[in-house]
């Protein structure tokens, strides 16, 4: 069997080459023993359509259910896998059995307690029919899953898949209580406005509109965890309102996109504010442009091509994301492993797109478009502008389609929409953040994190499939490098930048990055100085 320090080295190995941009935070005060107590003020923003971790895979659902919910695993920035639900796991050598040992004094916020059968009824059942990540990976590779007694799991692969170590983080494959939602209609199940988890808080209220409301749960599996007493989500739609309630110190802490990027920066250099970049290394966010490949004028290249030469992509970095993201030159992010940064380059060049529209033979109604926006916020405003803007200067006709976060959801889940902004979580892997996005298999609708755009290509199947079976990571390299060139050519996303996403805090609370996946964990080891 593999042993946690011989797959740390396994991983280090593959990520030869990644880069990342890390902004180690300060050391927030010379107190260094945690305060128990307290309450840390976040932002829910926009508010979650439900809380059901899991069925909604939005940040704002991930943000605060990831405060009351846990997985198996967690991983450190370096992204090597650390207990969590599981406070130990074995490999074995032919990579087909992973094996979980599970906490056993964990219960569930009703006090029931946590047991194996919560985890195969998780990823056996309730994921493998509402979780479009888990449900793609566990019926392409899974075998079956078993409890072995009341506190272990084993996972039987049919064939070796590199990535599903990664596949255990808290929204990847959230641990969900059977006795809650077994016979129910998950998606309507009272639970997920009133969730119960086995995490370090615990759902109190949801004032819709206003706040959402946790505490801490004193029977936590982890004494030396759970400092603070309460954890308080505000709901402030505004931007103003949000940089000034954390300058009124309302607000403790401001997640990535909270305030605009000048505002972060400005807000960093004040006295008494903490920011890092860390806490992003897992999810690695990339933002695209989503075309519509079922029906003109998207179905055409010429129009794809000419959507990406339009853009400035630097543009957007620099001056509407204020030097908080990098452009993107294809489907996988350059801060995780497997990058191929040799793919064709779109160079801006707004003439060169004009020629590519008038070679498509496309004219009249076939080139009139509607962009649904991302509705987070204004830079994610200002971006559908710029880019409505650019692209009706192309030969396009453009109009903007604002919608709420549900509306939006709803657009790309049924298929409804022209032109989509959109960003993935790359989940470490390709095999689980960026594939999902592309394989012909994963055309399903019900979720805005599928292959929504409808392309399919058999080779680009091909490729993802034998990269993610690969053992060798020089095969795996050539394989991934390979669709990362196919994918660029045949323009299956317009993609446009990696988010650099900053997160801000008061230097009187501390551990607030502790993972890969920063303050969408837990945030278990958070504390407040007095």
């Amino acid at each position: 069997m593999l042993n946690k320090t011989s797959f740390a080295v396994t991983r280090r190995m593959a990520l030869l080459g990644a880069t990342a941009l890390l902004t180690l935070p300060r050391t927030a005060l010379a107190q260094t023993e945690p305060v128990e107590g307290g309450r840390l003020v976040l932002i829910a923003r926009p508010e979650p359509a439900t809380l059901g971790l899991g069925l909604n895979l939005q940040a704002p659902t991930i943000y605060v259910g990831g405060k009351i919910f846990e997985s198996l695993l967690t991983y450190t920035t370096d992204l090597e896998p650390m207990p969590s639900l599981a406070k130990s796991w074995s490999i074995s050598e032919d990579g087909l059995t992973y094996r979980f040992e599970l906490q056993q004094n964990a219960t569930w916020h009703d006090g029931t307690p946590f047991t194996s059968a919560d985890v195969v009824f998780t990823a056996d059942d309730m994921m493998r029919s509402s979780h479009p990540r888990w449900k793609l990976l566990a019926e392409t590779y899974v075998e079956r899953i078993e409890a072995d007694g009341d506190f272990a799991v084993i996972f039987t692969l049919r064939e070796p898949f590199s990535a599903f170590i990664y596949a255990f983080e808290l929204s990847s494959l959230p641990i969900m209580a059977r006795h809650v939602y077994e016979g129910t209609d998950y998606r309507t199940n009272p639970a997920n406005n009133a969730p119960i988890g086995t995490g370090p808080f615990k759902f109190v209220s949801w004032n819709r509109g206003q706040s959402i409301e946790l505490e801490r749960y004193k029977d936590y599996w982890d004494d030396s965890a759970a400092h603070l007493d309460r954890v308080t989500f505000l709901v402030i739609p505004d931007a103003a309102s949000r940089e000034t309630a954390f300058e009124q110190q309302m607000v403790d802490v401001l997640r990535p996109g909270d305030v605009e990027g000048f505002v972060a920066r400005r807000l960093s250099e004040t006295d008494n504010v903490v920011m890092t970049t860390m806490g992003e290394e897992f999810y690695a966010p990339h933002a695209f442009i989503q075309m519509n490949l079922r029906k003109p004028p998207f179905d055409n290249l010429k129009i794809r091509q000419a959507v990406m030469h339009a853009v400035d992509r630097e543009f957007i970095s620099n001056s509407i994301w204020f030097g908080m993201a990098a452009p993107a030159t294809g489907p996988v992010s350059s801060r995780t492993a497997f990058y191929e940064p040799d793919v064709t380059p779109y160079p801006f060049d707004i003439e060169k797109a004009q020629s590519l529209v008038a070679e498509s033979g496309l004219s009249g109604d076939d080139l009139k478009v509607t962009l649904t926006p991302l509705p987070y916020g204004q830079q994610w405003d200002r971006t559908a502008e710029y880019i409505a803007q650019q692209l009706t200067q192309a030969g396009l006709d453009v109009s903007i389609k604002g919608v709420d976060v549900s509306g939006w959801a709803q657009a790309l889940s049924t298929w409804e929409f022209d032109l989509a902004l959109n960003y993935t979580y790359q989940y470490a892997h390709p095999a689980l953040g960026v594939a999902r996005h592309y394989l012909s298999s994963n055309i399903i609708q019900g979720t805005p994190a599928a292959n929504n755009e409808g392309y399919s290509n058999p080779e680009a199947d091909r490729l993802f499939a034998e990269a993610a079976n690969s053992v060798d990571p020089e095969e795996t390299q050539r394989l991934y490098s390979e669709v990362q060139k196919l994918l660029v050519d045949d323009v299956a996303l317009g993609w446009i930048f990696e988010m650099r996403s900053p997160t801000i805090f008061r230097d009187t609370v501390n551990e607030v990055v502790t993972s890969a996946i920063g303050v969408m964990d837990t945030m278990k080891a958070t504390w407040k100085a007095a």
